[in-house]
């Protein structure tokens, strides 16, 4: 009952949104432009509609501990600094996709680590070099992830990003893991571990420590990881991994088990 209400919800939404569409087209036909651009934002806004009202209805429920079975891929020796790509092409792989770390470090949007008195920015693109140490480089973060998921996966990446830790748990319940923006000491860091950089696109505050891991379950006092610098099923205190997701601005994505169009 509870999975046919959550279900229910969504599509109940995504349908009066459809609908709306639908009408606006039929009767504006002398704004065809208008109509497309409209049509494009609010199916941008179905879908987080959709995700929202998934959510609401998906609040953790009594299942004490998850653990779920997903491909562990190490990100070295190819890329010392691909751990994003790398928990990606694991979450790909638990999909059911043929994806390796490599064609995603190739496709990931990419921007120069320092030009023009400004470093890059990572929620534009992997700043700098993932693959070779000798050069300077940091990493990406959620947006350029996500944008990348949906090459392989449209309609169904989730970004999660902003929401409560209760979404990844959601996520876990239904079977499906995450992939998360943390450090790589999976508790919180001192502020001093955090230095400004001026971007094209304003300040933004970062750490040398920041590292990518896909969540796939979780206990009382523990989350679950596989950790591309590491090993599967690694464990680390409940309460610390969250606090640290947190402080690293609470970026998560995932997939959803079936498109919504």
């Amino acid at each position: 009952m509870r999975s046919f209400r959550k279900h229910w919800l969504g599509w109940f939404l995504l349908v009066d949104i459809m609908l709306a569409v639908l009408l606006f087209i039929v009767y504006s036909p002398d704004n065809r432009f208008i109509g497309k651009k409209w049509v494009a934002d609010v199916f941008n806004d179905a879908e987080q509609v959709k995700n929202e009202a998934l959510q609401l209805a998906d609040q953790p429920s009594s299942k004490r501990a998850v653990q779920i079975d997903a491909p562990e891929i190490q990100q070295k020796p190819e890329l010392p600094r691909g751990c994003e790509v790398t928990s990606l092409a694991m979450l790909l792989q638990k999909a059911g996709l043929h994806i390796g770390k490599m064609e995603l470090a190739r496709k990931i949007d990419k921007v120069p680590y320092y030009q023009n008195q400004l470093f890059g920015n990572p929620n534009a693109g992997f700043v700098g070099s993932m693959d070779d140490i000798s050069k300077q480089g940091f990493g990406v973060y959620h947006e350029p992830l996500a944008k990348l998921g949906r090459q392989y996966l449209p309609s169904r990446i989730i970004d999660l990003t902003g929401r409560s830790f209760d979404s990844v748990i959601a996520q876990l319940q239904d079977g499906i893991p995450v992939v998360v923006i943390t450090n790589v000491t999976f508790k919180p860091l001192p502020q001093n571990a955090f230095h400004l950089w001026h971007t094209n696109e304003g300040k933004i505050k970062v750490t040398n420590q920041e590292h990518a891991v896909l969540v796939t379950g979780y206990d009382k006092n523990h989350i679950v990881f596989n950790d591309p610098l590491g090993k599967k099923n690694e464990t680390a205190d409940r309460k610390a991994f969250i606090d640290a997701w947190q402080q690293m601005g609470s970026q998560a994505i995932s997939y959803r088990k079936s498109p919504i169009f």
